[in-house]
C-alpha cells in the first residue's frame, strides 16, 4: 500500500528548511526501516504551507498549540481523511515520526490485532494497534542524520511468547511480546465482556492496570476513545517545553546536525562548482570553435 505524507508548519518556530530535513529523515525511517516490516509505503514531503499540500495527501501540522493538553500529538481522522497535529516543542521531530508512522500502518484508528491478553485469566483480547505507544519515551528514540525520530514495535510484538532472534521493537528496546516501557502504554478491547483495557507506566516503577469499562465506538474510533480516556492522565511536559537543551540527547541531535549541515553545504559548493566549470567550459569551446556560415 501506498500513501501520500505531508509535513507542513504552522509555527513560526520551525522554518521551512528545518521541516525539509526531518522530512527527508523521515522518508528514510518509512522506505528503509518500516515499510520492509510493516509492509506499507509512503511519500514523506514538506510544503511551505497547507494550501501547497495536493489533494490525496494526509497532512502532518506543527503548531504552537495543538489544543490537546498534556500530549505531543493527535492523529486524527475525520470524513476518512486522515490528518495529524504536533505540538512544537524541541521534540518534535520524534512527534511527526510517531504520528506518521501510526496514521500509515492504521488510517482509520480501528486496526486490532488478536493476542494472548497482558492479563491470563482474559485470554485472547484484541489489541489496538499503536505502534509507537508502548516506547513512546524519548530515551527509546534513535537518529536519522541527527534527526530524532520515534521507536516503534513490530507485528512480532504480538506473538504468544517469547521466541529467540526475534525483535519486538525496531530499536531492540522492547524485548518481550507485549511489553510495554516506561513512558508508554497499550490498548485492548476483552471480546467476552466487552471491556476496554489499558496498561500505562507514565509514573512509578511498574505499570497500572485500567478497566474502562464497555465504550462507545459505533460512532467514534476506538483509537479517538482511546486517546481521550488517556489524555487526562498522561501529562508529558516535554510536549510543550522540550527536552532539556542541556541533556545528552539534545546534545548529540545538535553535534549531528551541524554535522549534516556542514557535510550539505560542502556537497552544494562542490556542485555548484562542478556547474560552473562545465558552463565555462562550454562558453569556451562556443568561442573557440570555427563559426560556419550558412548561405
Amino acid at each position: 500500500m501506498f500513501n501520500y505524507i505531508a509535513l507542513v508548519s504552522q509555527t513560526s518556530q520551525v522554518k521551512n528548511w528545518e521541516v525539509q530535513m526531518v522530512a527527508a529523515a523521515l522518508q528514510i525511517q518509512v522506505s528503509r526501516d518500516f515499510t520492509p516490516i510493516w509492509g506499507v509505503d509512503a511519500t514523506v514531503s514538506a510544503f511551505d504551507q497547507l494550501e501547497d499540500v495536493p489533494s490525496g495527501y494526509w497532512p502532518i501540522l506543527i503548531q504552537d498549540d495543538i489544543g490537546f493538553a498534556g500530549a505531543a500529538g493527535i492523529h486524527l481522522d475525520q470524513n476518512k481523511k486522515p490528518f495529524g497535529l504536533v505540538q512544537f516543542s524541541n521534540r518534535w521531530s520524534i512527534t511527526a515520526s510517531h504520528e506518521i508512522l501510526e496514521i500509515l500502518v492504521d488510517p482509520m484508528g480501528n486496526r486490532m490485532i488478536s493476542a494472548p491478553s497482558i492479563v491470563p485469566e482474559q485470554g485472547i483480547v484484541e489489541y489496538l494497534v499503536e505502534v509507537c505507544d508502548p516506547s513512546e519515551a524519548e530515551e527509546f528514540t534513535y537518529q536519522i542524520n541527527g534527526v530524532l525520530v520515534s521507536d516503534f514495535y513490530t507485528p512480532d510484538f504480538f506473538l504468544p511468547i517469547s521466541s529467540g532472534n526475534v525483535r519486538y521493537s525496531f530499536s531492540g528496546a522492547i524485548q518481550s511480546p507485549r511489553k510495554i516501557l516506561k513512558g508508554g502504554y497499550i490498548s485492548w478491547r476483552v471480546p467476552s465482556t466487552d471491556h476496554w483495557w489499558q496498561q500505562k507506566w507514565f509514573e512509578g516503577n511498574t505499570p497500572e492496570l485500567i478497566d474502562f469499562g464497555v465504550q462507545n465506538t459505533a460512532d467514534e474510533s476506538p483509537r479517538t476513545v482511546i486517546d481521550r480516556l488517556t489524555m487526562l492522565d498522561r501529562q508529558k511536559p516535554t510536549a510543550w517545553f522540550g527536552l532539556p537543551k542541556t541533556g545528552k540527547m539534545m546534545k548529540e541531535q545538535a553535534k549531528l546536525f551541524k554535522v549534516a549541515n556542514v557535510t550539505n553545504q560542502f556537497r552544494a559548493a562542490t556542485l555548484m562548482q562542478e556547474i560552473d566549470d562545465i558552463k565555462a567550459k562550454a562558453q569556451l569551446n562556443v568561442k573557440t570553435q570555427p563559426q560556419t556560415r550558412v548561405i
